[in-house]
């Protein structure tokens, strides 16, 4: 059956981090499988307010945002109420089968109100952070003031979605409540047969947990003609800079790159480092596998799910064995051809196709469980609901200074 559905998302490409392309991609996928999308999102100066991206319609809503890469909280607060208004909207024009919400927080807050509004079930898609434990070093204090609303959120919701058992386990342990494990996808590219060059590639959001000074002390005092580049920005990269000079580390800080970019230099890099110590389904590797890297991850739940046994897997911040690691291919190009190999194979278990099938037959089975449901109209808004989203209504009248002292929310 043909479907309607109404995804929200406060961030979406060129917005946003890891969970903004998965956002696409599962639109992308549902849409070329029939059905119809409208998302509503985050809008920034210098995007249309409405356009038409690879058949699916995208709304962009006015808030206050300064970035393209992340957004603090405060920043956050401002998308809830005209993303709400918007999708209200929508809703009134169009007849929408479900919503399909990423992120519990804040996003989830606008699609269980336009759940009550409406009667429409509501499918929640978690992603990392939005889950309390997952990052917390940043957003304890967030999700201990959050607790009450954010429970709700989850308990409401038709069907929950998580890329990982990780995650899926760690938000079972704040709430017991089912999860269905669907992966994160991918656009599976064809083989290249580009060149390539003995260059070590990291690419990642540059915090402590992402392990990337794991590399840097096990490159420490290596003299080799390998070129090291480590594409990324983020709040710890002055310190990993200080880093590398006090290691003697010859490696290139590229920060920031274009997804096009980023995508070149996985076709032209043999190996690709990801020592990150905590994921939940890292599409970057997906991305450095696709790409015909032989790839060095930390063994975390989230990486080896991804992964499997197409990597070289070493303990998170055991910077002796990464550097043991290196060696080995560095020495051994059949070495990176067996795993070149594996990875390729493996990746097309993920692509968008597949993935956008498996949320197609849990979108139908999530209808077929709204048609015996009692209605979810009748829900009363609870204060709190009222309270977080009249305080994101004038949220807009702060400064950006005031955004400048949020903590920031950043994707893996």
């Amino acid at each position: 059956m043909s479907m309607r559905i109404l995804c929200l998302s406060y961030e979406y490409p060129p917005i946003g981090g890891g969970g903004s392309p998965v956002c696409a991609g599962v639109a992308e996928a549902l849409t070329a499988a029939g059905h119809r999308v409208d998302v509503v999102t985050s809008g920034m100066p210098g995007l249309a307010r409405k356009a038409n991206v690879n058949g699916v319609e995208v709304h962009r809503v006015p808030c206050l945002r300064r970035r393209r890469h992340m957004a603090g909280s405060f920043e956050l607060a401002t998308t809830l109420v005209p993303m709400y208004r918007q999708a209200m909207r929508l809703a009134r024009e169009s007849r929408y089968n479900l919503i399909h919400c990423h992120f519990i927080l804040p996003t989830g807050i606008v699609a269980r109100r336009v759940s009550v509004a409406t009667g429409l079930p509501y499918v929640l898609t978690t992603h990392g952070s939005d889950v309390p434990g997952y990052n917390p070093d940043r957003f304890h204090l967030a999700h201990r003031i959050a607790a009450p609303l954010w429970r709700r959120v989850v308990r409401d919701a038709t069907m929950i979605t998580s890329p990982s058992r990780f995650l899926a386990s760690l938000l079972r342990q704040r709430l017991d409540v089912p999860v269905r494990i669907v992966p994160n996808g991918m656009t599976v590219p064809a083989r290249s047969a580009a060149p390539r060059r003995n260059r070590v590639l990291l690419a990642s959001r540059l915090f402590e947990r992402k392990g990337v000074q794991d590399m840097l002390r096990a490159l420490a005092g290596w003299r080799n003609e390998w070129q090291i580049d480590i594409a990324g920005d983020g709040p710890y990269r002055p310190t990993l800079e200080r880093l590398a000079r006090e290691q003697r580390v010859n490696v290139r800080f590229l920060k920031l790159v274009p997804s096009d970019e980023l995508a070149a230099l996985y076709r032209t890099s043999k190996i690709f480092v990801f020592p990150s110590h905590r994921e939940n389904f890292p599409v970057v590797l997906l991305e450095a596998m696709g790409g015909g890297c032989a790839v060095i991850t930390a063994k975390t739940a989230g990486n080896s799910e991804v992964v499997g046994d197409a990597a070289i897997s070493v303990e998170p911040g055991d910077s002796d064995a990464l550097r043991s690691a290196l060696q080995q291919l560095m020495h051994d190009e059949s070495a990176i051809a067996r795993l070149r190999e594996r990875s390729y194979q493996r990746v097309r278990r993920f692509s968008w196709e597949r993935v956008g099938a498996e949320y197609e037959a849990l979108f139908e089975r999530c209808l077929g469980k709204a048609d015996n449901a009692t209605g979810a109209s009748s829900r009363a808004y609870e204060s709190s609901d009222d309270a977080l989203l009249s305080v994101s209504e004038h949220a807009g009248s702060g400064t950006a200074g005031s955004a400048d002292r949020e903590q920031e929310q950043v994707r893996s």
